[in-house]
């Protein structure tokens, strides 16, 4: 190799540690980088690729952005997922002897971000990690810009709950497993979310236990509750192992570790959350058109994160759910304390993130006026508290630390409007430091002094043109014009040359300006100290700052859930530890914001007894998919603390909400549609209990008709059987043969959604009343969907024709009833007509029968489908 320049060599040095990132190298006022790591940024940056040489005549690839706007540019490598390694100079160039001191003093990756301008207010950024050990996984997440730390444990056969979390809090990188590799399911989440993944570092049980206790400053994990998960302690090692890898310093806002129980909270998977939009819609995956969208009235991010977390993780335990919602009524019954709150709170900077900027060392005044300007906001905040008695209100009260200590001190020392940079002045108020003053005292009166100069001078030249100046590079000086050259006195010193004038200096006029710009230089100086120890003093009161920022957050999430009670009309719902869901006008809180008609409510009866299985039958966009959805978001409301969208709700405890909703080919995991619905119908029977809500659309349709209904009917019988699961269950369906079942089994009923029929057509009264439809209307919401009036014709042709010659397919109720024979002949040319051909035999019979004489209210759900998979392969062989 060429001779490297001691630059390079330095240079490469440094990037040998950091092989994964993209080195940020400083070089004056830039930030440069080199080899592949330049023709990266140039390409991805969109900025010129140049060359440098780099010894023995050879130049290196060479990229580079400005340092005081690396920010921007910084955040679009995080985006695209590369890592940021930022090396500054260590030393004064100007002091150096040699070669500048260079290090890298933090690497920045999608996980580890504070700076505001790349996050979102109202978003966590997680970065997580991965352990399997001792048969257990581990797992562990932090979001160094708020200091948040969890971490929990699950059993080796729980990676579905474990895909469930990931979903939940949706981390920008993991440090995963090697065993996570072969897992499909954690690919595709991975490569859906873009999410970075790193090596997990090898950190065994002892090291991570050190590196915990040795953090927190304390002498025992206990108090987490990691003393016997050894897998969730090692997970939090590695996730605290890297972010001090990265962040070079330890963070004292990170002071506090979570342990918490998966069983804690009502468990929702991901299918659930999708298809309940709940913080995002299935449209565009954006918040507008969620359960969040409508909900959300916070004033802070704080709040918003927060209120998102609500709405991830409802409780499951009374108490804590009726002091929420017992607060809720009492802010509700008093809208003037409600709106003089909200008032209170509306301004109060983001002061989880301030704290890790602090922390950070990378705070500047601006931050702390923003910290000032909340604090200030305390006293009326917590004098408005006191009004209110609820026990929700009355905890947040005793704990309501007004930090008036560090208020007073933020506002004596900090101007209103500070400069970005902290190292140029203008900083600190007059009044806050005697030295300080007198400094300042000296530049006021040196630049008057100047400025009364020009017309001194002029008076005493007699040049009326004479003008008193000053620039960066000769600092003050008099400019007289050639014309007037003849009249300079002999004090004067010659200092620059001009086209049209000179410039000059006199003695007086340089001990003056040293005097100001000594002084400047100092104010400057001691601006920057005082600062940093004004700093240095928050960072000391962190625990105090993050109580509070923790209360303004809470407050925020009851006052927001509050108001979007009173604006649209919700009720306090019954919370009860019985098997019951009882709902009188209940609506659907996102849709009833967007429909342009009114909204109709409907009741809904759900118990453990007779009304434990509801199967809804009725046309396509009749409304059944919105009121099932409604009844678990009313649940899922009620659960997290919220007033619901009904007249009245009583609400029996539910552990888990599943749905089924809707079905897509995965690409990404080679599975079908009807592979993915199974899926998420497996999922429902190997893990619901008699405590859980499902919602079921449509089972069974992704596959041949006597496929699905026969899937359709097995599943609704083993979902009812309380021997089973017994669970609480709504099942909209267009299998009308699946109506029988209520004849038959204790628990399930039916239900259909009203049609008003008329010469022009159909008309959907949305309304939900017992029974069963007799029409599926399917032609005629093909003509409301705008289909060609030749194409409704046509249909309406076939359908008069396969309904003379065909009928009805019948399930007996005791199983023994045969199939009524056809033997119609229909002429094989008749175009379409073929494809309904019925092609009936004795082996067709056969199978038949073997289905309805089967016990299926004794097949566990794998028995049921390789019964169903044998019936499949045998109709095949029929009729090849």
């Amino acid at each position: 190799m060429s001779q490297l320049t001691p630059m390079m060599e330095q240079y490469l040095k440094i990037k040998e540690k950091y092989k994964d990132a993209i080195l940020f190298f400083r070089l004056g006022d830039f930030y440069e980088m080199f080899f592949e790591d330049a023709k990266i940024a140039a390409r991805v940056l969109d900025i010129a690729l140049t060359a440098r040489n780099k010894g023995g005549g050879e130049k290196a690839p060479m990229a580079g952005v400005p340092y005081h706007s690396a920010d921007s540019y910084i955040a679009k490598l995080i985006e695209q997922g590369f890592k940021v390694a930022i090396c500054e100079q260590l030393e004064d160039p100007a002091e150096a002897n040699g070669l500048v001191e260079r290090d890298v003093i933090r690497v920045i990756t999608p996980g580890t971000i504070i700076d505001s301008d790349i996050l979102q207010d109202k978003e966590n950024n997680y970065l997580a990690a991965i352990v399997i050990f001792q048969e257990m996984i581990g797992f562990s997440y932090i979001d160094i810009s708020t200091g948040e730390f969890y971490v929990t444990e699950l059993s080796l056969n729980n990676f579905d709950k474990l895909w469930d979390e990931l979903d939940r809090i949706q981390p920008r990188e993991l440090i995963r497993d090697d065993l996570l590799l072969n897992k499909k399911d954690f690919q595709y989440f991975c490569e859906r979310n873009k999410v970075l993944l790193n090596e997990l570092k090898g950190i065994n049980l002892k090291g991570a236990e050190e590196l915990l206790l040795d953090h927190f400053q304390i002498n025992s994990l206990s108090i987490y509750g990691l003393e016997e998960s050894p897998a969730a302690l090692i997970a939090a090692g590695e996730v605290l192992s890297f972010v001090q890898e990265t962040q070079k310093k330890t963070l004292k806002h990170i002071n506090r570790l979570s342990f918490y129980n998966l069983n804690d909270y009502m468990l929702l998977d991901t299918a659930t959350r999708r298809n309940l939009e709940l913080t995002t819609s299935i449209q565009d995956n954006r918040k507008k058109g969620s359960l969040l969208a409508v909900l959300d009235k916070t004033l802070t991010s704080m709040g918003g994160r927060l209120l998102k977390k609500w709405i991830n993780q409802p409780l499951i335990k009374k108490d804590l759910i009726e002091e929420r919602l017992n607060a809720i009524e009492e802010l509700k019954g008093n809208f003037l304390l409600l709106q003089a709150i909200r008032n209170n709170i509306d301004g109060i900077y983001d002061l989880e993130r301030i704290l890790s900027r602090i922390t950070y060392g990378s705070a500047n005044a601006r931050d702390l006026t923003a910290l000032s300007y909340s604090l200030e906001k305390l006293p009326a905040l917590k004098n408005n508290l006191l009004l209110l008695s609820a026990d929700f209100f009355s905890r947040l009260n005793r704990d309501f630390d007004t930090l008036e200590d560090i208020a007073d001190l933020l506002a004596k020392a900090i101007v209103d409007e500070p400069p970005v940079s902290i190292r140029e002045g203008g900083l600190i108020r007059d009044g806050y430091n005697e030295e300080l003053d007198r400094l300042r005292a000296i530049m006021r009166n040196g630049r008057q002094w100047i400025s009364n100069l020009q017309a001194s001078e002029r008076e005493r030249t007699g040049i009326n043109s004479l003008k008193v100046g000053y620039n960066k590079v000769f600092g003050y000086y008099i400019e007289v014009t050639r014309a007037n050259l003849d009249k300079v006195p002999e004090d004067y010193t010659r200092k620059q040359t001009l086209a049209n004038s000179e410039r000059y200096i006199t003695p007086a006029l340089k001990e003056m300006e040293n005097q100001i710009l000594s002084a400047e230089e100092r104010v400057n100086d001691l601006e920057y100290e005082l600062f940093l120890e004004i700093r240095a003093f928050i960072e000391k009161n962190i625990e105090r700052i993050r109580k509070i920022a923790n209360i303004v957050a809470l407050i925020d999430v009851i006052s927001s859930l509050t108001l979007a009670a009173v604006e649209n009309n919700y009720t306090k719902p019954l919370i009860s530890e019985e098997i019951v869901i009882e709902i009188k006008e209940g609506r659907h809180p996102v849709v009833e914001k967007v429909v342009k008609e009114k909204f109709v409510p409907n009741d809904t009866y759900l118990d453990q007894d007779y009304h434990r299985f509801l199967i809804i039958t009725g046309p396509n966009m009749s409304g059944k998919s919105t009121y099932m959805r409604q009844v678990a978001l009313i649940v899922l409301m009620a659960q997290i603390g919220s007033f619901v969208p009904a007249s009245f709700a009583k609400i029996g405890l539910v552990d888990r909400i599943f749905t089924r909703i809707g079905a897509s080919d995965s690409l990404s995991t080679g599975q079908s549609t009807f592979m993915v619905e199974m899926n998420e119908v497996a999922n429902i029977l190997n893990n619901a209990s008699s405590r859980s809500l499902i919602i079921l659309d449509e089972v069974g349709r992704g596959t041949s008709t006597y496929d699905g209904l026969s899937i359709a009917w097995a599943v609704s019988e083993y979902i009812n059987n309380p021997g089973k699961i017994g669970a609480r269950s709504l099942f909209a369906t267009h299998y009308h043969e699946l109506t029988r079942l209520e004849e038959s089994f204790a628990g399930i009923k039916n239900f259909n959604v009203l049609v008003e029929e008329s010469e022009a057509g159909i008309h959907f009264l949305h309304k939900i009343v017992p029974g069963k439809a007799n029409e599926s209307y399917g032609i005629e919401v093909a003509k409301l969907a705008g289909l060609p009036e030749e194409v409704i014709d046509k249909a309406n042709g076939i359908l008069k024709e396969l309904e003379s010659n065909n009928k009805e397919l019948l399930i007996a109720e005791e199983g023994n009833q045969d199939l009524d024979k056809q033997n119609q002949k229909k002429d094989n040319s008749r175009g379409q007509m073929a494809l309904f051909e019925e092609r009936k035999n004795r082996r067709q019979e056969e199978i038949l029968e073997k289905l309805i004489n089967k016990n299926l209210f004794n097949l566990t759900p794998i028995e049921a489908m390789n019964f169903l998979y044998q019936l499949q392969e045998e109709a095949r062989k029929g009729i090849r």
